[in-house]
């Protein structure tokens, strides 16, 4: 059996905000030794790995940021560490390798997570741009060869909304949606247990303590959301505010065999259940979610219904909106129900852990069972969590 004992995140700024003065791996370092020292008082030794999520792998964020986020954080110098990416997914991936070496019986106490710091390090530029241009481009001509051209991100949304027949006041309802229950999740205090607050440095010279994401909109800025151009297409719907925000941030999970949690007399939260990995033809990159789901749940036996409590990442309007149509939840209120990456932020290779945590509060909050969070591009990646706590 394997539980998790607690999840932690930073706060999540928006790109150039508040945490962009901060480096990464730093940042990370703080994080992960504040929640096994400060926050569990466990001795940080006793902590047989770190498996970190990362998607862009470059300067501040390369050399193997999870080991230098345990280096610099304080750890033993004997604890390793390792960096992974797949894609969006990297961190929730973390978290899964790190369970399954738990369960394997290899380990007992693994920490898992993830960081992406886009304002400091460019989505793509580790395999595109003048500064590697040298070293040739990250997308082989035979990618070109097999499925003809290939899309962005954004244009795969714009194809997935076709697909499935969402207009531009669909994508723009949910992304009110979401900023409208971030805010509320905000300022009823709900993200308070699950966010470390980070100290940072003003353009003035001045320090302050950032407690909350700072993406969410609020009041005019609300409203701006009907009025904003199309992002990837001319004729499209797919826009910045009915899109996953490029963010800075960094989450931790702590996971322990059921035994080793006995022993060190520590209270868990929620046990792992189970995950799936799928993947996805490139031109639909966002249909992820939706497989994983599908695949984890006939692995697992449990069926939608059992669910009480559903995070899937929106790295786009579409992406949730098409989840819900595909899944058909009953309570399709309880997807996302303190808002998501279109308010909060999507800072990739944080976002798995970061979700985590979210999910794991909100079954506190309504008391529920079971937990599934899915997320992906290119690939999916889904787990159940079941509430012990």
């Amino acid at each position: 059996e394997v539980v998790i004992v607690d999840a932690l995140r930073t706060p999540t700024g928006m790109r150039n905000g508040a945490l962009s003065g901060l480096r990464p791996d730093d940042t990370l370092g703080k994080l992960i030794y504040h929640l096994i020292t400060d926050r569990l008082g466990i001795d940080p030794s006793m902590v047989e790995d770190f498996i970190c999520g990362c998607v862009t792998q470059i300067g501040e964020q390369g050399l193997d940021v999870a080991r230098n986020a345990l280096l610099v954080g304080g750890f033993p110098t004997s604890i390793p560490g390792m960096t992974v990416n797949r894609l969006e997914g990297s961190s929730l991936q973390a978290i899964i390798l790190a369970a399954q070496a738990i369960a394997s019986g290899e380990m007992d106490i693994v920490l898992a997570g993830g960081v992406e710091f886009m304002s400091r390090q460019p989505m793509g530029s580790d395999g595109f741009g003048d500064h590697i241009s040298h070293l040739g481009s990250g997308v082989s001509p035979r990618l070109f060869e097999r499925f003809g051209a290939l899309v962005s991100q954004g244009i795969s949304a714009e194809m997935m909304a076709e697909k499935r027949g969402f207009g531009r006041q669909e994508l723009d309802d949910y992304a009110r949606r979401s900023n409208e229950l971030a805010t509320a999740a905000m300022d009823s205090g709900l993200y308070a247990g699950e966010i470390m607050p980070m100290e940072v440095t003003t353009p003035e010279g001045k320090t302050r303590m950032v407690k909350y994401d700072e993406g969410p909109r609020r009041g005019s800025s609300l409203e701006e959301i009907v009025f904003m151009k199309p992002a990837f297409k001319a004729d499209g719907i797919v826009t910045t505010a009915n899109s996953g925000q490029i963010a800075d941030g960094a989450a931790a999970v702590l996971l322990v065999s059921e035994e080793k949690c006995s022993e060190l007399h520590l209270e868990p939260r929620a046990r792992y259940l189970g995950s799936a990995i799928t993947a996805e033809d490139p031109l639909d990159m966002l249909a992820g979610p939706i497989s994983a789901t599908q695949r984890l749940l006939a692995k697992t036996g449990l069926t939608i219904d059992e669910i009480e409590v559903f995070e899937v990442n929106e790295s786009f309007a579409t992406v949730p909106l098409a989840w819900i149509k595909e899944l058909n939840p009953p309570k399709p209120n309880m997807v996302n129900p303190w808002g998501g990456a279109i308010a909060n932020g999507n800072p990739l290779g944080a976002s798995g852990a970061k979700l985590t945590c979210t999910l794991l509060s909100e079954l506190e909050h309504t008391r529920g069972r079971f937990g599934l969070q899915a997320m992906g591009m290119g690939m999916g990646a889904a787990v159940i969590y079941e509430r012990i706590s």
